[in-house]
């Protein structure tokens, strides 16, 4: 059946080939993987690209339901109830997105609907047309004329780099161990 030539086909003959020119062997390996990528520059190619520019993307027609978490900047245009925790990143919450969650970033630029607490070490925006319903806590906030937001914010200033001389060594975002939060929090 395979190996059977059928009498009722003609031969075909094999297509002339040109002379190939200017043909560079195949590198060897070294163990590096690259990644196939559309031919749309917005995309990366490699994993460095990816880890200093990429922007990872929830689509508009995408839902979740649990917690996401990443080291990568994240835009979401779909609708998330859960968590979303990326400590050292970016979110962009898109025109078209809806979140029912917590989020913990860098930093947290709202275009959207946010219903659930923002915490940001570094800034939280909410755009014109952004809404945010719940309490903020972040060192630096810009809230655009136009939009919405109900609830309370708290200027976090452990999330920025001190002035003073004398804190030049510490990192510029710590966490406060359990036992000095519970402390904090009697004081208020």
């Amino acid at each position: 059946m395979w190996g059977e030539k059928k009498q009722d086909t003609p031969a075909r003959t094999p297509l002339p080939q040109q002379p190939r020119t200017n043909v560079s062997p195949a590198p060897s390996s070294t163990g590096e993987a690259k990644t196939m990528a559309p031919l749309d520059s917005a995309y990366p190619t490699t994993s460095a690209d990816r880890s200093s520019s990429g922007t990872a993307r929830l689509g508009a027609s995408l839902h979740v339901k649990g917690e996401i978490t990443g080291n990568e900047d994240l835009a979401i245009d779909g609708s998330v109830e859960g968590l979303v925790q990326l400590e050292d990143r970016k979110l962009t919450i898109g025109a078209s997105a809806r979140l029912t969650a917590d989020v913990i970033a860098r930093e947290v630029v709202v275009y959207g609907n946010v219903k659930g607490n923002l915490r940001a070490r570094d800034r939280i925006e909410i755009k014109k047309d952004g809404s945010v319903v719940g309490d903020l806590t972040t060192a630096r906030i810009m809230i655009e004329d136009g939009a919405y937001f109900k609830g309370s914010i708290e200027i976090d200033k452990t999330g920025e780099a001190s002035d003073s001389g004398n804190d030049l060594d510490k990192p510029s975002y710590t966490r406060t161990p359990r036992a000095a939060a519970t402390t904090a929090s009697s004081s208020d």
